[in-house]
């Protein structure tokens, strides 16, 4: 992998974030934008135990999915409350991901402010919410909907690793997925690059979130997260301007996932290992073209 550092700043003018970070698709990471948000300092586990701790939700263990696992499908169910109260004793492998919990606690919206003077086309009914223990690991993927995102990290630290949409096949897109078929757990330490030669021709970023920082992560960014130290984070959604990046992100939802998910409930080996052969097809060539 080929890695550097994201462009860091405490705040940005919108015609500068515009013209270097949005219009060029370039990630960045401001220090300072939800540092005025009332959930800068309210927001923490006993505040969400207090109003949302009975609702059920789905956790998410550490094991990437196989030829059979539909995606998004939840590892087991619990109370909100039950589960961070698992998160603030030690390491847990368990993590939540899109959680509308505004929907439960709609008083909290008051909290944080749209950055529109930023960016447009913000999906307001649908802030998410994504927590994890202590070594929780949200495996390599990029968002099926080609969202721009904004992801604020509350409490705790979480490593980073992202890369354009473009190196999707140095990546080894599983065809007809989000999801990458490498494990890049660990990857500081024990990436296998013997099955997987093309990752190290991948031009990428890597950082470390912290509490307070809002990363911009532009639509179609791939991204894998380890959670350092257990916390949570908001994600703020905005489709993108073009028609074609909307209806990229909806045939995603519509078609290619429904299809996608059929396939691998009739046929799952078959599905699994022609998409298999497909990938490495692609990662060799651009093995051959570097």
């Amino acid at each position: 992998m080929k890695l550097r550092p994201v462009d860091t700043v405490e705040q940005i003018a919108p015609d500068a974030f515009k013209r270097h970070y949005y219009n060029k698709r370039q990630p960045l990471v401001i220090k300072g934008l939800a540092k005025q948000w009332p959930a800068y300092t309210k927001w923490n586990w006993d505040y969400f135990i207090k109003i949302v701790g009975d609702q059920q939700v789905g956790v998410y263990n550490n094991v990437k999915s196989d030829s059979y696992t539909p995606i998004n499908t939840a590892d087991a169910y619990m109370k909100f409350g039950a589960y961070l109260e698992l998160v603030k004793k030690g390491p847990v492998d368990l993590r939540i991901f899109l959680f509308n919990i505004f929907q439960h606690a709609p008083q909290i919206v008051a909290d944080f402010n749209w950055p529109d003077e930023l960016m447009r086309g913000f999906v307001k009914k649908f802030p998410m919410l994504f927590v994890g223990g202590q070594g929780a690991i949200t495996h390599m993927h990029f968002d099926i909907d080609l969202s721009h995102i904004f992801h604020t990290q509350f409490i705790g630290k979480k490593k980073v690793l992202l890369f354009p949409f473009e190196e999707q096949y140095k990546l080894y897109r599983k065809p007809w997925e989000v999801l990458s078929l490498a494990n890049y757990a660990n990857y500081s330490d024990q990436f296998d690059y013997d099955n997987f030669p093309a990752v190290k021709l991948a031009n990428g970023y890597e950082l470390t979130l912290e509490h307070g920082d809002t990363l911009f992560m532009p639509a179609g960014y791939w991204h894998h997260m380890e959670y350092i130290e257990a916390g949570f984070a908001m994600s703020l959604r905005a489709l993108q301007n073009s028609i074609g990046g909307k209806l990229h992100g909806a045939w995603n939802l519509f078609g290619m996932r429904n299809i996608d998910t059929l396939m691998k409930k009739t046929v799952p080996k078959w599905w699994y290992e022609k998409k298999k052969a497909k990938l490495y097809k692609h990662a060799e060539r651009e093995m051959a073209t570097s």
